[in-house]
């Protein structure tokens, strides 16, 4: 009986040591390089499919974590009821602030006024949280110069402002419900408007607005499938010359629709197409010719930001911001700070994602 006590005291005190270790909700061991003493904080992501999200909640855990909080990190796969559900939880287990990447920037009223109630501050991560007074603050990128960028490329790679043309463009927004896909539709459209209404752009579908072009949840597939139709029903016998893509995910779909009819082989040269976060895959795509743009958003810088902001909130100081007057979501103006973004192609890949220290050549292929 001697040893079955022994063997017993030892399993209590390896179920003791490893409970005093705590988790950052995901079954990692939390604390990091910080030792939890400051708190919880949760963080609330959209999903894992898409690669600059992993990056962000990766960056933000361990930005936290070198101030010294427990992290609770969550990704909600796209589905909003996942997200409110991981936001109460997060709440009942005690985070002093959540940083939240909305699915559905208006599906969150109810439990933000839980977080509230529970003295728990929010602060909102490159997807503006609409219809609540509850959002403490709003880390972003310039979200209208992404789609000034995107438009300016297919610009100055077309010669439109020495008035070539007219060139054949198809339109693609990014997610309805993402308050962001609007901006970037508005950014890219304040240049190409005037090339469409002069006739020196053309686009044969006539599907120009938003509720005609939009893309739900981003999605690759869905772009694919769209442009399938596009290309059936307007380009026999004419060439596309440009297409205007919000994200890489839905770029590389809109290419693989392209590359399945012909384009990018014998005398069918695939159009300009544009993206937006600098995904591996789509920077590959634009070395290999392929994918021509991208506007690169640095995340890192990002989580630094939103870190700062929690930080600040939580000691009851205000945060650093750049903008008090753009991000109205409807019940207040959300103070934001917003970072630069950057286009890049394949002549300035290296100097921008290399040398910036965001992939290396090995990631790249190169």
């Amino acid at each position: 009986m001697k040893r079955y006590s022994v063997i017993l005291s030892l399993l209590l005190t390896m179920v003791i040591i490893l409970s005093a270790c705590g988790g950052d909700g995901n079954g990692n061991a939390s604390g990091g390089s910080g030792d939890g003493g400051k708190g919880k904080v949760g963080l609330a992501m959209p999903t894992k499919s898409s690669e600059r999200w992993v990056n962000d909640g990766n960056n933000m855990k361990k930005e936290f974590e070198k101030l010294g909080y427990t992290t609770d990190l969550q990704y909600a796969e796209d589905v909003v009821e996942n997200q409110v559900s991981q936001i109460e939880n997060m709440i009942t287990k005690g985070a002093k602030a959540i940083v939240i990447a909305s699915i559905d920037g208006e599906a969150l009223t109810d439990v933000l006024q839980k977080a509230h109630d529970a003295n728990v501050k929010v602060i909102a991560y490159d997807r503006l949280i609409k219809k609540s007074e509850y959002v403490d603050y709003y880390a972003t990128f310039d979200n209208f110069k992404v789609g000034v960028l995107q438009g300016s490329y297919i610009e100055e790679k077309l010669g439109l402002k020495d008035g070539k043309g007219p060139f054949n463009i198809e339109l693609f927004g990014g997610s309805p419900d993402d308050n962001n896909a609007y901006f970037f539709f508005d950014g890219a459209m304040s240049i190409l408007k005037k090339y469409i209404e002069s006739g020196k752009l053309v686009v044969r579908s006539n599907q120009m607005t938003m509720d005609q072009v939009a893309t739900l949840r981003w999605d690759g597939a869905a772009a694919q499938a769209r442009m399938d139709n596009l290309l059936s029903a307007n380009y026999a016998g004419e060439h596309l010359d440009a297409v205007l893509s919000p994200y890489d995910g839905i770029s590389i779909g809109i290419l693989s629709s392209l590359k399945g009819v012909g384009y990018g082989s014998g005398d069918k040269p695939l159009p300009v197409v544009t993206g937006q976060d600098a995904e591996l895959a789509s920077v590959k795509s634009i070395l290999a010719g392929e994918q021509t743009q991208t506007v690169f958003k640095d995340t890192r810088e990002l989580a630094k930001k939103a870190v700062q902001m929690t930080e600040s909130v939580l000691n009851g100081t205000e945060a650093e911001v750049n903008d008090t007057t753009t991000y109205d979501n409807g019940v207040k103006i959300v103070p934001s700070y917003l970072l630069e973004p950057v286009s890049v192609d394949a002549s300035n890949v290296d100097k921008v994602l290399v040398e910036g220290g965001y992939y290396t050549k090995e990631q790249l292929g190169q």
